[in-house]
């Protein structure tokens, strides 16, 4: 370690100088003695070492606690946590030493910043335990987590310095993990620059091709802005509302993302262009409604998009964003973004939570309830045993990088969810009891399945049944960490307790044979049932999958002749009708093996008799989809996917009627679809369609209708595919076509 020179001293002194005189909430004189003795604690732990880019080491964390200060707008003890979150990790001071010199609270604060700082430091597995532990303090003190922000985003600014393999981790992490934590936690500012960074250091190329394609349309960009800004301005102060106005450029990562997710170019990205009116509300006027008069004079100047309004101020987001957006064509032809805010409400935009705090008497307790509910749904998830560690940190994620729908329950109370949420996670979201009995759901009075996804403005009511349990298909169409860790925990449980009631059904039952559970005895028994474990045998034999019935007969067999019951399906490629019969079959050998191209299988576990087989009408499924059969009165066995409204309706209703299904297929087999293509009208729409299928693509169609109105089309597609998964790539492929807005796959339809 070496000294400090000179000129290193006067170095740090007015760097600190300058912290001092920019922290807002350190007026008191005791404020500035805690930062002081911070400060000089720091600079001796630190004195002598070098960053990467030979500047001295304690330059970083005042420049970290400048941030909490500045951009935060954190108080004192932040600010001395700031100065000092890397003395216990990097020196040898310990947590007990600073506890000694600056109470619990601090030493709490600076021990949480050293546990994330070892989260991304080990192999996966301890680091998510390690995520997960640091995550506990979240719930404690929110500092946490800003300090440790604004640690990454000073060290984001100061890459350079680094060589490129560290650069690329760290910006990895960022936009992992810090970027959507920002973002949840209400900090655009610091959201839009860990974005734009992690974009630099990722992606250089790229970063660099767009930065310059903005700065290049910057002059006419401006221009256009001006002279869009100038009629609003004018009747802004026609009517005596103070305001500040400013052109906002979209940030490079966000252009990025656009041409990314929906396939378009720099140039065709319409919202490049926006404005944020911010005003000084007046006292006696609720701020929302001077949103909405500020908003009818923009759009007495220029026609707004009615599909792009956004109205945060009825009801802000989770994080506490409140703004009004609408987009507005301008005297040039394009369309320009608008975004209404009060000073408040900017201010908490670009500070996030810690903005609150400056406004705690007026409006912010709502806000700040949401996101305590937030960090409360985060400590369900960190207190359940039974959650993976790495499950944990999926679903923690799924969390952070949501946008928000609000939806109502009958009563009219208010729900926050993920964007496409099912109504299944709203069960779950108002309690774990209501999720693991819910068969149903009335969306605005219409019932609809579990799976339906959700929209703003919904209102739902769940409809439960006392014999209802939660399955792990369920899985498949619910989005939320709360109700995926809440399904994953009931079936454990679910699954536990069949295999204890099948253990005795089945050694009550070779007692009765007086025969003792041995592994021979088990290397005859699961062949013939088809399981793979004893686990899986004495779960379906718990669960009614499996009877006894035939256990002695099997028992009494040589394993060399061991059957297996099939449902088999005869497959007529002309006319695309199915037909099953219940056969038995030797056990597979290379002399009888079973040709694929000959049939196709639904396996069947539960009944003897022999049955038809039917694909549902309600549903249609095709190969890959997740299926269930349901024996009806006719005795065919009808095929449901397991999301299906009727196939789940069937399941909550006659339980000892559904079997247990699955599809094997071969390529040379095609099964009847259909999807639903919106988009825009153009000539040569149609051929281009039909080309796609069946040249590129090569799937036959079988029909194809279109209708054209007003300059939008709609077609309709039936067409022959293998399975699911070539029915999803022809989707992703015609969303391609130019104009295309939309390709879904319609479920019911009549051949």
């Amino acid at each position: 370690m070496t000294s400090q020179t000179d000129d290193e001293k006067l170095l740090i002194q007015s760097h600190f100088d300058d912290l001092l005189k920019h922290c807002t909430r350190c007026q008191e004189e005791e404020d500035i003695k805690l930062v002081t003795k911070a400060f000089n604690l720091a600079n001796e732990a630190h004195k002598g070492v070098k960053r990467k880019s030979g500047e001295p080491y304690i330059l970083h964390p005042i420049a970290v606690a400048k941030i909490v200060s500045d951009e935060i707008g954190l108080g004192s003890k932040a600010i001395a946590c700031a100065l000092l979150h890397d003395v216990v990790e990097d020196t040898d001071y310990t947590i007990e030493d600073i506890e000694k010199l600056f109470g619990k609270k601090i030493a709490s604060i600076i021990d949480g910043l050293t546990k994330i700082s070892e989260v991304f430091d080990a192999n996966s597995s301890l680091q998510a335990e390690n995520f997960r532990k640091m995550l506990l303090t979240l719930a404690d003190d929110i500092r946490v987590i800003l300090i440790k922000l604004a640690d990454r985003l000073h060290n984001m600014r100061t890459l350079d310095s680094l060589p490129a393999n560290k650069q690329m981790k760290i910006a990895g992490e960022t936009i992992y993990l810090y970027a959507p934590l920002a973002h949840r936690l209400g900090l655009y500012s610091f959201k839009t620059e860990l974005e734009d960074l992690s974009l630099k250091y990722r992606f250089p190329q790229v970063y660099e091709e767009i930065k310059s394609k903005i700065e290049g349309t910057e002059k006419r960009r401006m221009q256009i802005i001006n002279s869009f800004s100038l009629p609003i301005i004018n009747k802004l102060v026609e009517n005596s509302i103070e305001f500040d106005i400013n052109g906002r450029p979209k940030s490079v990562y966000s252009i990025w993302k656009k041409i990314q997710t929906k396939n378009v170019t720099f140039e065709d990205i319409y919202d490049l262009l926006a404005i944020r009116i911010i005003f000084k509300p007046i006292s006696y006027i609720p701020e929302k409604t001077q949103c909405w008069h500020i908003y009818s004079l923009v759009t007495d100047i220029y026609k707004p998009k009615p599909d792009r309004i956004r109205d945060w101020v009825s009801t802000p987001k989770a994080n506490g964003y409140e703004a009004l957006h609408c987009t507005v064509m301008g005297p040039h032809g394009q369309w320009v973004e608008v975004q209404i805010r009060s000073k408040r409400m900017d201010e908490i935009a670009e500070r996030g939570f810690a903005a609150h705090w400056k406004y705690k008497e007026m409006d912010a307790q709502a806000q700040e309830n949401e996101l305590d509910k937030w960090i409360k749904r985060i400590r369900e998830m960190l207190d359940n045993p039974q959650s993976d560690a790495l499950d944990f940190l999926d679903e923690f994620k799924l969390n952070l990088f949501s946008s928000e729908i609000v939806v109502f329950t009958p009563k009219g109370d208010t729900r926050t969810l993920p964007k496409g949420a099912t109504a299944l996670d709203l069960a779950y979201e108002i309690h774990s009891k209501i999720g693991n009995r819910a068969i149903g759901a009335k969306v605005n009075h219409k019932l609809v399945p579990l799976s339906y996804q959700l929209n703003s403005g919904d209102q739902i009511e769940i409809i439960t049944a006392e014999t209802q349990k939660p399955t792990y298909e369920s899985l498949n169409f619910v989005i939320t960490a709360k109700a995926k860790t809440a399904i994953k925990a009931a079936y454990k449980s679910e699954t536990k307790n069949r295999i204890e009631k099948g253990k005795l059904l089945v050694e009550a039952k070779l007692t009765e044979f007086g025969i003792k559970p041995s592994a021979r005895v088990f290397n005859k028994i699961l062949p013939a049932y088809d399981v793979l474990s004893k686990d899986e045998f004495y779960s379906k034999v718990g669960s009614g999958i499996i009877t006894l019935n035939d256990l002695k007969k099997i028992l009494k067999k040589n394993t060399q002749n061991k059957w297996i019951r099939y449902w088999s399906i005869q497959f007529n490629k002309t006319t695309g009708r199915k037909r099953s019969k219940v056969k038995s079959e030797p056990e597979e050998t290379e002399s009888n093996k079973f040709n694929p191209k000959q049939t196709f299988l639904i396996r069947e576990f539960a009944e003897d008799d022999e049955n038809t087989y039917q694909i549902a009408r309600c549903c249609n499924p095709i190969p890959g989809d997740d299926v269930i059969g349901y024996l009806s009165p006719e005795e065919n066995i009808i095929i449901h996917k397991v999301t299906c409204a009727e196939g789940i309706r069937l399941m909550s209703r006659q339980g000892d009627k559904i079997v247990s299904a699955k599809w094997t297929t071969h390529k040379v087999m095609s099964f009847l679809a259909r999807v639903e293509v919106k988009g825009m009208d153009r000539i040569g729409m149609l051929s281009e369609l039909a080309k796609v299928i069946s040249d590129e693509l090569r799937v036959n169609i079988r029909k194809l209708s279109i209708e054209s109105h007003d300059g939008i089309f709609e077609s309709s597609i039936d067409l022959y595919v293998h399975n699911a998964i070539d029915l999803n790539n022809l989707i992703t492929n015609v969303m391609k076509i130019k104009g295309v807005d939309s390709v879904k796959r319609i479920e019911k339809f009549d051949e």
